[in-house]
């Protein structure tokens, strides 16, 4: 049975941050990581006016929690929750909370880091792009794991880029 107080991963409303912090009181934890992906106005050089993401919700919310599971026992994380928005949303608002408490921020960091690139590549989740030239696309999403086999590493998305560049920097 599922825990009346832990929030459902897939929501259709907008995302509130607040509770999902208070449901992962630990006190043993002077880590706390957090993670909110927010719709920006452009992409690929057009601009952007909305989005809308869609999900088949069952199967997303058991992919999101295996997740959550997997990657908080690598990092020996207590708590770990991702909330990703589904339905319309406009530029600003929320897609995507993260939040990880550790012991330590290193393991904070790194769990709330692969939490959401594993869900940005595994669970199934569209996101369609409205455009201000009247047009609109499904996003190539990068949820095609090149891992699997034997295939070529695609190239990374521009993000994806700027992240590893400022490790390297």
């Amino acid at each position: 049975m599922t825990n009346p107080t832990d929030p459902a991963r897939i929501q259709d409303r907008p995302l509130q941050l607040e509770p999902l912090l208070a449901w992962g009181l630990h006190p043993q934890c002077g880590g706390l990581a957090l993670f909110a992906g927010t719709v920006r106005d452009h992409h690929d050089g057009k601009q952007v006016l909305r989005l809308t993401y869609t999900a088949y919700a069952p199967l997303a919310e058991k992919q999101i929690r295996d997740i959550e599971q997997a990657v908080a026992a690598k990092h020996g994380v207590p708590y770990l929750r991702v909330l990703h928005r589904v339905g319309g949303l406009a530029i600003g608002e929320v897609a995507i909370y993260c939040v990880a408490r550790a012991p330590h921020r290193a393991e904070a960091f790194a769990a709330c880091e692969e939490a959401v690139d594993r869900v940005k590549h595994e669970v199934p989740i569209w996101k369609e792009e409205f455009y201000a030239d009247g047009t609109s696309a499904f996003v190539e999403g990068c949820c095609i794991r090149p891992d699997l086999d034997g295939a070529t590493p695609a190239q990374p998305h521009h993000h994806e880029e700027q992240r590893h560049a400022r490790r390297r920097a």
